[in-house]
């Protein structure tokens, strides 16, 4: 049985109103928090898989925290900064070995991927189609172009490339012509605007989810740099792992959790012979990968319906391993 958090130590705020995050046992029975071990929560959000890993540490554990979004950095700073087991980073786990906190390295790193619920219930950051706002959509919205800027400013080729590639939208020319021909009218500052657009020229189907859901997701994805962010932050996270150490991540689509499988899989197990070439050397692998795509309860489900695409995957980092 794992340590409770330490008597002494300051406590991390814990409001009735918060709700578990997603695959919240599952993620800490991955990660298998050693008592004085440094972890990292790449996507702090509002702090719920940290909580529970810092509730599982002991006095000379660490909790390195980061996240793009501003808000979050409040959130982590007000209510886990207090407890000197804690650090927090502002910024991308893609730019995790950036941060000097973590040149020590790591027994755990958890990326919980995608959009946060208070992203997406806050109308103002511009996720939602559900709410309007303005069409934003940025995670760090101090930090590069917005939704609203970009879809006004490119081709209907490059709109269209973007659907398809992030959204895998079977009507992306389509949603694409119609967007340039309607902000030559009038450039898209809203989300709803955008969404009752897209709404209007898609055809009648048997889809339960909204018209305007894959486009959306496609949108975000490419103004975050979320799959480049994602490679890139893999990378960073085995360098950083000590020999033993988890990685584990949570995926809410097929594109994220089809990168995520193959990273490891490439890094566990040896790829397939061809008899007709030369061995040019002998594969070793720098991960063991722990079970196989885990998925929420049907208890979670009832309670949580967002997690219902939510995909956890765990990789150990072998001892051997350079």
């Amino acid at each position: 049985m794992r340590p409770e958090a330490q008597a002494g130590h300051l406590p991390v705020s814990q409001s009735p109103a918060v709700h578990l995050p997603v695959l919240y046992t599952q993620v800490l029975e991955g990660l298998r928090v050693i008592e004085n071990g440094c972890y990292l929560d790449g996507t702090f959000g509002r702090g719920g898989h940290a909580r529970g890993v810092l509730q599982q540490l002991g006095p000379h554990g660490r909790l390195l925290v980061m996240d793009k979004d501003p808000d979050a950095i409040a959130v982590a700073e007000r209510d886990f900064a207090p407890d000197p087991r804690v650090s927090v980073f502002r910024g991308s786990f893609a730019q995790l070995l950036q941060w000097d906190a973590t040149a020590g390295g790591l027994d755990g790193v958890l990326f919980d991927l995608g959009v946060s619920s208070p992203q997406l219930d806050v109308a103002a950051r511009g996720f939602s189609f559900g709410k309007d706002g303005p069409l934003d959509m940025r995670m760090d919205p101090d930090s590069g172009e917005s939704a609203a800027q970009w879809i006004n400013r490119v081709e209907d080729r490059e709109i269209a490339d973007v659907l398809w590639t992030y959204g895998e939208e079977r009507q992306s020319r389509r949603i694409a012509r119609a967007i340039v021909a309607r902000r030559e009218k009038q450039p898209f500052t809203r989300t709803a605007e955008l969404a009752e657009l897209i709404a209007s020229v898609m055809p009648r189907g048997k889809d339960k989810i909204h018209p305007a859901t894959r486009s959306f997701q496609a949108i975000r994805i490419h103004i975050n740099r979320e799959l480049a962010d994602l490679e890139a932050g893999l990378d960073a996270a085995v360098e950083r792992l000590k020999p033993g150490g988890r990685l584990a991540v949570i995926s809410f689509h097929s594109l994220e959790d089809r990168i995520v499988k193959q990273y490891m899989n490439r890094l566990a197990k040896a790829p397939p012979a061809n008899r007709r070439l030369p061995e040019a050397h002998v594969f070793v692998p720098t991960l063991d990968l722990v079970g196989g795509a885990i998925k929420a309860t049907d208890e979670e489900l009832a309670a949580n319906p967002r997690a219902r695409s939510a995909v956890l995957r765990v990789a150990s980092k072998r001892g051997d391993a350079a």
